[in-house]
């Protein structure tokens, strides 16, 4: 895990711009840093720049950039498989010249072009450049863990790092801030970030994930998708029981892979299944010292300790638990809008970024967690009503007693005004009313309202897969993965997720939609792959909890200096109708759709400051 950034233009960049873009890394690879400069064949200047987080082969022949034959690499991520793909490429072509993830990546570069990411298990974000051919690629791993912003200027020139803030400083210049998409987000949320190319700045892009941005000398940039998913080799007569061992073993392998290192790693452990399938493979069947972290709510509503503590027992953990720590949140939030030079997304991201700090404190480099688990296996309270809808189109006595178990299971806990209805998909397919909840209201706090409707991509079917697809590719799990690399590397630590790997992906692709949810309970493959390794009371628990807290637990609305500080002048009034902000604010209680606008509104307040300072 590190940091990347470049630059390909007409003129040699000032040393100033080199240096200030170097200072600005360090968070994502204090142990070493590099820099590759050329001039390409159509007379353009080059520089690659490089910050090292040691996880893997500590050597400093590690190092990067990396010279492979004519090819030089620039690269943030883990290829996991490395120690089979060193196999394969000394039976083939002789040694590999690092012990570790580096080398041989460059070597499949070298060797096969980018056609050799195919058999990479691996997260990345990398600059690869050919010395003999002149063309730079750039490239992005299949599900977009690692980040990679672009910014391309209207003579050609292109600049690229892993932060925006590289990309500010080595051209010299902050862009204006994007206020459709800050807009977006105050009134339809997170959900809608990832539905176009905007980002917080204008001109401001991310490469897609599975894609290459290739620039050959004398032509413009262009980006190629290098990876698509691929649905629809759907096994309808797949038996469960082959669903769950086929989950089983492919999940035991992701998590045998991400443990791959050579430093410290440390687990974020909720009270949820995820986490503790995670676990409790790694403690279970690999035989690990697993080392837990967890943030320990005090909202009735999302409380887990109970599941927690049952973990720790059981699995006889060593565990860290960690308060809610609403002291300072104001400068504290200020400081990490700065790093993630965006708002930030939802309070789960300002909670776990404490938790960041206690593993980075406690002396680890990596962390692990639970994303894509949701978005994989079926893990939201929609999903029962996507569910009923294709059993409904089935087969009539499959809904009957799908039915019956939603009833039983899901009714008395689903607290969404639209998802009390389970009929909710089968009346009315295409509707998403409950994802941009209330949205009309918040345009109303604008000075000019914006509306945008919800759009989603049609991948697959039916309905429920559909949804699936596109929270893993464009709605809940690019956002979750930006806020889990800004955070762990504002500490210089690596945030891997073993739940995005690609042989689970593809064998999920092929279980019968039926397979889903079983007796009312979503995550039916997940519980029954880890049972007999994960806590029984945690695989049995039908609510889904995870992380989550009103504003109102951090912010004292009533206290006069903090009603002070977010009422007085500031960017955000340019948009928003402080007379507004001023009534949500004398509230006593916020019902959970206003709590998360408020959160939204101080961040697009400290954002707009932060950019106009």
């Amino acid at each position: 895990m590190c940091g990347i950034a470049g630059y390909l233009g007409s003129r040699p960049l000032a040393d100033a711009r080199l240096a200030a873009c170097r200072a600005a890394m360090r968070r994502r690879g204090p142990d070493a840093e590099g820099t590759f400069s050329t001039r390409t064949p159509d007379g353009r200047h080059l520089t690659l720049l490089h910050s090292r987080l040691a996880i893997i082969d500590l050597d400093p022949a590690s190092n990067q950039p990396f010279r492979q034959g004519a090819g030089v690499l620039s690269y943030n991520g883990e290829v996991y498989n490395y120690l089979e793909l060193r196999e394969e490429l000394e039976r083939t072509g002789g040694p590999v010249a690092t012990r570790g993830d580096t080398g041989i990546l460059a070597r499949i570069l070298a060797e096969r072009g980018f056609a050799g990411l195919g058999a990479c298990e691996a997260m990345f974000a990398l600059a690869w450049y050919d010395t003999g051919t002149g063309v730079l690629t750039l490239a992005r791993d299949r599900f977009g863990e690692k980040p990679l912003y672009v910014l391309r200027e209207a003579d050609g020139t292109l600049f690229f790092g892993s932060e925006a803030k590289f990309v500010f400083a080595l051209a010299g210049r902050v862009p204006a801030p994007n206020l459709r998409h800050l807009r977006r987000f105050l009134v339809n949320g997170y959900k809608a970030l990832y539905k176009t190319r905007d980002t917080f700045f204008e001109g401001l892009e991310e490469l897609p994930a599975g894609h290459l941005g290739i620039c050959r000398p004398g032509a413009a940039y262009v980006e190629t998708p290098w990876w698509r998913p691929r649905f629809g080799d759907r096994d309808d007569a797949m038996p469960y029981e082959e669903a769950v061992a086929g989950v089983r073993s492919r999940l035991i392998r992701s998590v045998a892979l991400r443990l791959r290192a050579d430093v410290p790693l440390a687990f974020c452990l909720s009270g949820g299944i995820d986490s503790n399938a995670l676990i409790a493979i790694a403690r279970r069947e690999l035989g690990q010292d697993v080392h837990g972290f967890t943030v320990m709510n005090t909202d009735a509503r999302y409380e887990e300790r109970d599941m927690v503590e049952a973990a720790v027992r059981e699995l006889a953990l060593r565990h860290t638990p960690l308060p809610v720590d609403t002291a300072d949140f104001l400068p504290n939030l200020r400081r990490l809008v700065r790093q993630h030079d965006a708002p930030v997304y939802t309070i789960t991201y300002y909670a776990q970024w404490l938790l960041m700090e206690a593993i980075g404190a406690a002396g680890y480099k990596v962390s692990v967690s639970g994303t894509g688990a949701d978005e994989l296996f079926s893990g939201y309270y929609d999903h029962h009503n996507a569910y009923l809808a294709a059993m409904a189109a089935e087969a009539p006595q499959r809904h009957a007693e799908a039915l019956a178990h939603w009833r039983r299971h899901v009714a008395p806990i689903v607290r969404n005004p639209f998802l009390s209805d389970p009929d909710y998909f089968i009346a009315r397919p295409g509707a998403r009313d409950h994802i941009y909840l209330d949205a009309d209201v918040f345009s109303d706090f604008l000075i000019d309202p914006f509306a945008e409707p919800f759009i989603e991509s049609a991948y697959t079917e039916p309905l429920l897969r559909n949804r699936m697809a596109n929270e893993l590719f464009a709605e809940s799990v690019p956002v979750i993965l930006h806020e889990d690399d800004l955070n762990a590397m504002y500490f210089s630590i690596e945030n891997r997720s073993p739940f995005l790997d690609m042989a689970l992906f593809d064998f999920m692709q092929r279980v019968p939609t039926r397979h889903l949810v079983r007796d009312g309970r979503a995550k039916a493959l997940l519980r029954d792959a880890v049972r007999g390794l994960a806590p029984d009371v945690i695989l049995d628990n039908p609510r889904k909890v995870g992380f989550n807290a009103p504003i109102l637990d951090y912010l004292d609305t009533r206290d006069p200096a903090v009603r002070a500080e977010l009422l007085a002048d500031s960017p955000v009034f340019a948009l928003l109708r402080r007379d507004r902000i001023s009534a949500l604010l004398d509230a006593a209680e916020l019902p959970n759709s206003r709590s998360k606008f408020l959160f939204n509104f101080v961040n697009a307040k400290i954002f707009l400051e932060e950019v106009a300072a």
